[in-house]
């Protein structure tokens, strides 16, 4: 999608330092992507701060292992 947008040539200019992208797309586009995921950890960490996750009753590392172990 094309998009024309008046951005601050500061802004620009760090984005492209810090995404170190070979060009303004590149760098908008790594920029953006780090953004969402920010955002998405963000999200998830309320979510969990909400609801904690729970191990099952009868859990026990020594089982998680003996099955990993199993497939390798």
């Amino acid at each position: 999608m094309k998009v024309t947008a008046i951005l601050p040539d500061e802004l620009i200019n760090e984005i492209k330092k810090y995404s170190r992208g070979k060009t303004i797309t590149e760098s908008l586009k790594i920029a953006l992507k780090d953004w969402i995921a920010s955002q998405k950890i963000k999200q998830l960490n309320q979510k969990i701060k909400r609801e904690p996750l729970k191990f099952k009753s009868g859990f026990t590392a020594y089982k998680v292992r003996s099955v990993n172990r199993k497939f390798t």
